[in-house]
């Protein structure tokens, strides 16, 4: 089995973010980061180069392949933020259709700009995400 590449970091989300180019693009990410660690109560942890997470839990396939993964977090990606809601949206129809316009795949939900979208919707995801992901790995 290959080692994970994308691993927990010592790196600062501060200075990622800091570094991001497009103005509004970073400016979103500071006001996630403030959202994220507010909900969550957790430290903003770097995994791998670009996604900032908020906690984590360990787990195990049927295949014997195992490892660690943040519960939440984001990304800035060049064309949009990617926020991770690890349990997927299924349970989340009635919100998704109230949050404005996105994209979704199975645990990855992707915003051009905050503005595109209702805070307290989003920030409703992100906690129930958060809490069913606790409550299932805690």
């Amino acid at each position: 089995m290959s080692d994970l590449k994308t691993t927990a970091t010592k790196k600062s989300s501060i200075e990622f973010i800091q570094s991001i180019e497009h103005p509004t693009r970073q400016q979103d990410s500071l006001i996630l980061l403030e959202c994220f660690s507010r909900i969550t109560g957790e430290p903003a942890v770097m995994w791998g180069t670009a996604i900032i997470g908020f906690g984590s839990y360990h787990y195990v396939y049927a295949s014997g392949r195992e490892g660690d993964w943040m519960k939440t977090g984001f990304s800035p990606r060049k064309n949009y933020i990617s926020v991770y809601l690890m349990n997927g949206f299924s349970r989340f129809d009635e919100l998704l259709a109230k949050l404005g316009k996105h994209k979704h795949g199975k645990s990855c939900l992707n915003i051009n700009k905050l503005a595109d979208v209702d805070m307290d919707v989003l920030e409703e995801l992100i906690s129930e995400s958060y809490r069913c992901m606790s409550e299932k790995y805690d």
